[in-house]
């Protein structure tokens, strides 16, 4: 696995397993967190949850700049900042410390976002990866689930679309590609699920992905 920056988290006594989801606009990941919460908690795990941007006092408010249609003069840049202070901020205040205290630690979206959307979506290339590996503090997930679908399907579920979602086809067309080729340069950790189907065969696809993943690592049993 991949490491992504060094910090005070990065020695501490680490309990959890932490998973990450990811996928474009639209494409489930909501439903798949809500599967993950009801199976492990039913299966007697203690799990916590967190959103990204977002968790945190200070990161929600960040959420509300990035996300606000009417913020058109933010500029890539900017972006970027905004999204690794979230980061970071939730790391710092909270998620560092329930790695120590939880067996499952899942998170809407982490740093493969900042990689895909500012790094490889917007452009902004290798400095990109440079500033994730700086501000993710030694935190890397173990397992991370890419939802892939073409992007017309999941825009077409997003009701009022934020700042982000409203950006043209073409630029969430190559998010979908920024996904699958950050899958394919990190095969060990990230598993990309045909999001296509119905949510019952998501799931399925989830379950089988985590319980091969806790089985090849030997941190814990598996699920069920």
């Amino acid at each position: 696995m991949e490491q992504h920056g060094e910090g005070k988290f990065n020695k501490m006594a680490k309990k959890a397993f932490f998973i990450t989801i990811e996928g474009l606009e639209g494409s489930g990941k909501s439903s798949v967190i809500n599967f993950l919460k009801n199976s492990l908690e039913t299966d007697g795990f203690s799990v916590r949850f967190f959103r990204e941007p977002g968790s945190t006092y200070i990161g929600e408010k960040i959420r509300e700049i990035l996300l606000d249609r009417r913020n058109k003069e933010l500029s890539k840049h900017t972006e970027l900042l905004l999204y690794l202070a979230a980061r970071t901020q939730m790391i710092e205040e909270m998620l560092g410390n329930s790695l120590s205290k939880y067996d499952f630690v899942v998170c809407d979206r982490f740093f493969d976002s900042t990689i895909v959307y500012q790094g490889y979506a917007l452009g902004l290339g290798a400095i990109v990866e440079k500033a994730v590996k700086l501000f993710a503090l030694g935190v890397n997930p173990d397992l991370t689930l890419v939802l892939d679908a073409p992007p017309e399907d999941g825009l077409k579920r997003v009701g009022i679309k934020d700042r982000i979602e409203s950006r043209p086809l073409e630029f969430h067309k190559k998010l979908r590609r920024g996904y699958l080729q950050l899958a394919k340069k990190n095969p060990r950790r990230i598993k990309v699920i045909d999001a296509r189907g119905s949510l019952e065969d998501i799931y399925a696809q989830a379950e089988k992905i985590i319980k091969q993943k806790m089985k090849s690592s030997k941190k814990r049993n598996k699920p069920r």
